[in-house]
């Protein structure tokens, strides 16, 4: 009748149930041999009682169960009526209706059926003492102090089994976080090491060679082979970007940082959570580096803002100026200390990308973090980059004859 886990302590305790109240019903019945009505009425409440068992429909806090117990009750009182030995008989019925009943009504009913028990006592003019009181309260109490007692453990043990859970899925998530960091933060080495290195040695390289070409003789033995070794090198440049944006992060592979800032907010936004990007000035094409640090700070900023903040409102902005290009994320959350070591131990749990990650890999690129919070004030992170150029050129695809290969 449990909807709970079955377990052999519950299970034990089904049965014992089950057997007490058969038992008390044969003793019963046994002490009143020669009253056939009374024989016939238990044997009557013994076979309801194992059709209510038995009956699926029988479950806590239904109508089925408050009306089986109701026949229960009336099928008890008329045995009552008939001798004071059915009075045993209350106990079982205690942890029925405790356990059958919400709280309230259990409670109630228990304290009806003491009551009752006591009455019947009294109607069949036995010996009054204490024990004509005590009894039946006292097993009332025992019954309501264990019923609530196992149900406080029950709680208690579901409790640490959903910690248990949460505790193991947590684990999981973030060993795969720790994974996809790790693979994403090697593919952003490869990126930037083929970008500073291959790429802009065969950049120089077809420089030179251009610059060979020109001053040689169009009809020189060696112009053929100067112009070879430069379409070579700019070959091999062309399949050097080709990696690098192949290393890039997956949401830029298919546009612009905006565009993927754009995508990031569309994805967090929830029904508890209006997450807005915009962009401010005019955006410029930024080295690979820059767009994957730009990127994984916002990633991480959000990740945090949904863990932690509690926060209705997210706000993104991508602000392109003369000179730098900054990502402000700002929330009205819950807000935090940052200068406590709890802040910042918070806000490293996004996968291991915390305010000291962000602040390292703005600093790699020559910028600035800085997070303004306070509890119940929100937070508002900001992250400025310096552009290396005052006009960074836009390259995505090899340069054709006459172009500057610079990369």
């Amino acid at each position: 009748m449990d909807p709970r886990a079955h377990t052999h302590v519950t299970t034990a305790l089904r049965l014992c149930l089950h057997a007490l109240l058969v038992g008390l019903l044969a003793l019963a019945a046994t002490r009143s041999m020669d009253d056939t009505a009374f024989v016939v009425i238990a044997a009557v409440m013994a076979a309801l009682y194992g059709a209510g068992a038995l009956a699926p429909v029988v479950q806590p806090h239904t109508r089925a169960a408050a009306l089986w117990l109701a026949a229960l009750g009336a099928v008890w009182l008329a045995l009552l009526a008939l001798s004071p030995d059915a009075l045993w008989v209350a106990f079982p019925l205690y942890f029925l209706q405790l356990h059958l009943l919400p709280v309230r009504w259990g409670l109630a009913a228990v304290a009806v059926t003491a009551a009752g028990a006591i009455t019947g006592f009294l109607l069949h003019d036995q010996e009054i003492g204490p024990g004509t009181f005590i009894g039946p309260l006292l097993g009332a109490a025992v019954a309501v102090a264990t019923v609530l007692g196992y149900d406080a453990l029950f709680r208690e043990s579901e409790r640490r089994r959903e910690l248990i859970e949460e505790l193991v899925s947590t684990r999981a998530e973030l060993a795969e976080a720790e994974r996809d960091a790790g693979t994403l933060a090697e593919r952003e080495r490869l990126a930037r090491e083929i970008h500073d290195t291959l790429a802009q040695g065969l950049s120089s390289i077809q420089l030179l060679l251009r610059a060979a070409e020109r001053t040689l003789p169009h009809d020189a033995p060696a112009t053929p082979h100067v112009r070879r070794a430069r379409e070579a090198a700019q070959d091999n440049l062309a399949e050097a970007r080709r990696f690098v944006r192949a290393l890039s992060p997956p949401d830029l592979e298919h546009g612009s940082l905006a565009a993927a800032l754009s995508r990031l907010s569309s994805r967090t936004s929830t029904p508890e959570l209006a997450v807005q990007f915009a962009v401010s000035g005019t955006p410029v094409v930024l080295p690979t580096p820059y767009e994957v640090a730009l990127l994984r700070t916002a990633q991480s900023a959000l990740a945090n803002t949904v863990r932690h903040s509690g926060a209705r409102r997210a706000e993104i902005t991508l602000s392109f100026m003369e000179t730098s290009v900054s990502l402000d994320v700002v929330d009205d959350g819950c807000g935090f200390d940052p200068g406590a070591t709890d802040g910042v131990r918070r806000s490293s749990g996004s996968g291991g990308f915390g305010l000291p990650a962000m602040r390292s890999r703005a600093r790699s690129l020559r910028g600035t973090l800085s997070v303004e919070s306070a509890p119940d004030q929100g937070t508002a992170l900001a992250v400025t980059l310096p552009l290396p150029l005052p006009h960074p050129l836009p390259l995505p695809h090899p340069p054709a004859d006459g172009e500057d290969p610079a990369a």
